[in-house]
């Protein structure tokens, strides 16, 4: 049985765009990277899987239930939002111990272990916490009872590098443990660092699934070209070419395919200088984003 089972699920909002027909299956143990710009409907996804808002169509279910029939499966979850928001005359313990209620089992050590990890002082006011601190307090909330799934929706915004770095290493822990984390983000150097897998969505829908090795894998090259005369798109007419850009006698485009039938071509081409190396995963993420001009 998978952890997250979601199937065509869609959220409209009138005219305003939603999510339609997402489909995701995460397993046991995962690390699963959801990216997309913002306002792609990531946000959205997780929501309606949380049953915090009501899907139009399609389903959503955690360990085999829907959130919205079952909110008790919530408990074996943990969810940090893009954005929090708390009481601002609360401690910041105070507030963690409430959190903690919920769950109906002491969490005073973890709350402890947690604050030290992240550099959270567990006495100050929220509302003398920085944008960064506060999200370390919404980080420690969200792992305070060991959940076994844990959603992270855009997380590490407003920290710093160090914290950033002590944030992956405690979600790798948390993952040895046994922990599935299903992680949203449009940084894909966080995706590309942490996850297995990876969903692109835009504009409301998937557009790609793969696992990240496969979306690194050799078939695709970035190749750079400089010639003695202006190249036009009408020279490299062969399929596997996206992301065409010239400027004067410069060309640069993403190849994937049979590399001898993009050499032959290059061969026929008086140059000055080439260069073909392995896209990093931003650039092959902007591949399915980018129409060709």
């Amino acid at each position: 049985m998978s952890v997250i089972e979601i199937k065509d699920l869609t959220k409209s909002y009138g005219k305003a765009r939603g999510i339609s027909n997402v489909n995701l299956s995460i397993e046991q143990g995962e690390i699963f990277g959801f990216i997309g710009p913002n306002g792609a409907g990531k946000s959205t996804t997780i929501r309606t899987l949380l049953g915090l808002i009501h899907p139009t169509s399609g389903s959503a279910t955690i360990f085999g239930k829907s959130c919205i029939e079952h909110p008790e499966v919530r408990k074996e979850l943990g969810y940090l939002p893009s954005e929090v928001f708390y009481y601002d005359n609360m401690r910041v313990i105070d507030l963690l111990k409430y959190s903690a209620s919920f769950y109906k089992k002491d969490c005073t050590k973890r709350i402890n272990d947690l604050a030290e990890v992240m550099n959270l002082d567990l006495k100050k006011k929220i509302n003398d916490l920085s944008f960064g601190n506060k999200k370390k307090v919404g980080i420690v909330q969200g792992l305070l009872h060991e959940p076994k799934l844990i959603i992270l929706d855009e997380p590490t915004s407003g920290l710093d590098p160090l914290m950033q770095q002590r944030f992956f290493e405690l979600l790798g822990e948390e993952n040895k443990k046994g922990a599935t984390i299903f992680f949203s983000s449009h940084i894909l150097s966080e995706v590309q660092k942490m996850c297995s897998r990876v969903a692109l969505i835009k504009e409301g829908k998937i557009i790609k699934l793969e696992k990240m090795s496969t979306l690194q894998e050799n078939s695709y090259k970035k190749i750079s070209i400089e010639a003695k005369v202006p190249i036009s798109k009408d020279t490299f007419n062969i399929r596997g070419i996206s992301g065409f850009k010239s400027k004067g006698n410069t060309v640069n485009f993403m190849f994937k395919g049979d590399i001898n039938s993009i050499t032959k071509k290059i061969a026929e081409l008086e140059l000055r200088n080439i260069s073909i190396d392995e896209p990093n995963l931003e650039e092959i993420f902007m591949h399915y984003y980018v129409k060709e001009e």
